[in-house]
């Protein structure tokens, strides 16, 4: 019955972060490397406007959060600062994109929204970028 106990060691929570953080943001890379690539190739953009910014500005925005901002988080870097601009993405996706398209089109975007919420009320843990910057700065003080 030990193993079972509800109290939580720091150590694996950080564990367990690193291993979501690390997981969304591979899988959120996925969806932005496409766009970026799409970003800088010959055809069009063809994006939708959801929220009325105009096709390459939406798209641009898109890219930002989907490539950019999951990169930043894969590393620990201004973590709870990317997540925003992830759980802006995907709540619009979830909720403007696929509006009429059923749970089934809103799952995917809402599971990433879930877990980069998580993400910005947590933050990265103990083993990112952005425990190491403030340790350093700590010290320094």
């Amino acid at each position: 019955m030990d193993s079972y106990r509800t109290n939580l060691n720091l150590l694996n929570a950080d564990v367990g972060l690193l291993i979501f953080r690390v997981s969304i943001s591979l899988l959120m890379l996925t969806h932005g490397l496409p766009k970026l690539l799409k970003f800088f190739g010959p055809e069009e953009l063809g994006f939708a406007d959801p929220i009325g910014l105009g096709e390459t500005i939406t798209f641009t925005l898109t890219v930002f959060s989907e490539f950019f901002c999951a990169a930043f988080i894969l590393f620990g870097f201004i973590t709870r600062f990317a997540a925003l601009p992830l759980i802006t993405s995907t709540f619009v996706a979830a909720f403007i994109v696929h509006k009429a398209d059923g749970f089934a089109d809103q799952e995917l975007p809402l599971l990433f929204m879930s877990g980069f919420i998580l993400l910005a009320f947590t933050g990265p843990g103990k083993y990112s970028i952005d425990f190491w910057m403030n340790k350093k700065k700590k010290s320094s003080a």
